[in-house]
């Protein structure tokens, strides 16, 4: 087996991209290497409230389970990795797509941007853009919906 050499200055560059974009963690494989750089975890311990009714499910409970379902959607169009996705080419540019629009397969729905370099995020398949479950320049991470094609 190869030793495997520690490139510190990808590692401070994957650490930048924690940084920018406020993710978690990234990690990382070529073959039977593996990265994995990840933040510290705070958590605050909340002190139990007393209450007469049965509590609702919170806002963000429901929106995790609704971003859940909507991953095993079959016109889900999942993020390929993390980084920070964009819905125009540009500032002040239209966006690719939106709500209603009809697409051809392979057409380019959003980018992200990971690591400075611009991804392009195709249609899996022809349809109309049912849903965009996300907001322009919006971290995201991997296999994160992202839009519903039907």
């Amino acid at each position: 087996m190869a030793k495997f050499e520690m490139d510190t200055e990808f590692v401070r560059k994957l650490a930048q991209v924690l940084h920018e974009t406020n993710l978690g963690e990234i990690e990382l494989a070529d073959g039977e290497r593996r990265i994995r750089i990840a933040r510290p975890r705070v958590t605050v311990a909340a002190a139990p409230v007393a209450t007469a009714a049965p509590a609702a499910s919170s806002p963000a409970a429901a929106a995790a389970a609704m971003a859940n379902d909507l991953g095993k959607h079959p016109g889900a169009v999942k993020s390929p990795m993390v980084g920070t996705a964009y819905l125009a080419p540009e500032p002040g540019k239209p966006n690719f797509v939106a709500v209603g629009d009809e697409v051809t397969k392979g057409q380019t729905l959003l980018i992200i941007e990971a690591m400075k370099t611009f991804n392009p995020i195709k249609a899996p398949k022809a349809g109309t853009v049912a849903q965009i479950l996300i907001d322009n320049a919006q971290p995201v991470e991997f296999e994160q919906p992202l839009m519903i094609v039907e």
